[in-house]
């Protein structure tokens, strides 16, 4: 694993980055999906996202974007600050 400083992110395997900060919490996401009783695959229709980019926003190797955060927190019906 290396660092790369200017980019902010942490490299894993094959020349993946992982972003160092995110602007969301990845298991308080997933918790609120499933407390929901939704798939990745309904909360990403309904957000209007990929199910893949709904799934690396899960496992925290993508950042939810502000206004993907808001639609998500939307779709779940809680507060966008719960998620982050």
């Amino acid at each position: 694993m290396s660092r790369d400083a200017a980019a902010g992110a942490v490299t894993v395997r094959r020349g993946r980055w992982r972003p160092k900060e995110l602007h969301h919490e990845p298991v308080v996401v997933r918790w609120a999906r499933q407390r929901a009783g939704l798939t990745k695959r309904q909360l990403a229709a309904e957000v209007g996202i990929s199910e893949q980019l709904m799934g690396e926003i899960e496992s925290g190797w993508r950042n939810a974007t502000p206004v993907n955060l808001a639609r998500i927190a939307r779709a779940l019906n809680c507060p966008v600050v719960a998620l982050e």
